[in-house]
């Protein structure tokens, strides 16, 4: 019998009066109750109860780790009380890790609306090109973009497809001319996104003609996120890959130009990422519904501008 049990029993004995008592209290016999009060005196070495035919008295020592137990089993109630509204309840901080573009575009805005909703949630958020190792870093959920994922045993939740596309700047298609087609690309400044998610050396396009890869010359450019890169091509630098999030505001606005319209990378799944899918923190599973109804429109209304470009 561990601790916290024979801590019941001998609570159960001292504030009923009797060993018979406890054991109607607690569903079990008295023999039971007996021999725990007797096994936890045992590994005390002290005497809690005196024990007469007619009557129970606690000890002077008895009556100190009674109040001891009283308060020691009413934090531990407490704290099974805690973690069980974490189930029903989401309260407590977030750490979640985010690809770059995806988080300065999307995420962050969805936990401003997200907090609105639920304050006593707090975010630790991460931005990073990479795919993290929740467990080993300690992320309760990763927001991320792929292809594929890897099978590591996480619960994956679609939350929509985006792509990039090729743009530059009005001033630098004034000065350099409008390329037509990929291979025309070989004639121009191309500056490069340098991360896991981004082609490097070699763009592979999706177009009219199907699958069509080219080799980049030498970029004057190189650099870590899509942001920086919008930066980059806006400064008139030179034709950059920007996922579709990076580019909508530029493109809006006439910042920023659609280089070969009817061409656009690879497909990516969106995808968030957490540990597991039994006894799921209330925070977290409210966190994964709340971006898998907000996201989508977020995509949907970026493409659309995107998608402006090609019939203009």
């Amino acid at each position: 019998m561990d601790v916290f049990q024979t801590m019941r029993f001998f609570m159960a004995v001292a504030q009923s009066g009797s060993f018979t008592a406890a054991a109607q209290l607690l569903d079990t016999t008295t023999t039971n109750v007996s021999k725990a009060v007797s096994s936890l005196e045992t590994r005390l070495q002290t005497r809690l109860i005196n024990r007469t035919t007619r009557r129970l008295a606690l000890t002077e020592a008895g009556t100190r780790y009674l109040q001891r137990c009283e308060k020691i089993l009413d934090e531990v109630r407490e704290a099974e009380q805690e973690a069980g509204t974490a189930q029903t309840n989401p309260a407590g901080r977030l750490k979640i890790h985010a690809m770059s573009a995806i988080g300065n575009h999307y995420v962050i805005d969805a936990i401003a609306q997200y907090r609105e909703r639920h304050p006593s949630v707090l975010f630790d958020l991460t931005l990073t090109n990479r795919l993290p190792d929740l467990l080993e870093e300690g992320y309760d959920l990763s927001i991320v973009l792929a292809r594929d994922l890897p099978d590591s045993g996480f619960v994956a939740q679609r939350l929509g497809i985006t792509y990039s596309i090729l743009c530059a700047s009005p001033a630098y298609l004034h000065n350099r001319g409008m390329p037509d087609t990929p291979g025309s690309l070989a004639t121009h400044d191309c500056l490069r996104i340098v991360n896991t998610v981004m082609p490097v050396q070699h763009w592979v396009f999706e177009g009219p003609e199907g699958v069509e890869t080219v080799d980049t010359p030498e970029s004057p450019f190189h650099v870590n996120t899509a942001d920086a890169m919008t930066v980059a091509i806006t400064r008139g630098m030179g034709i950059g890959i920007q996922p579709v999030a990076s580019a909508a505001a530029g493109l809006k606005t006439g910042a920023l130009v659609r280089v070969l319209p009817a061409y656009h990378f690879e497909e990516l799944n969106l995808y968030a990422i957490y540990p597991s899918r039994k006894f799921v923190d209330a925070k977290i599973k409210t966190w994964v519904e709340f971006l898998k109804n907000c996201i989508p429109g977020l995509l949907a209304a970026d493409e659309k501008i995107a998608q402006s470009s090609i019939k203009a």
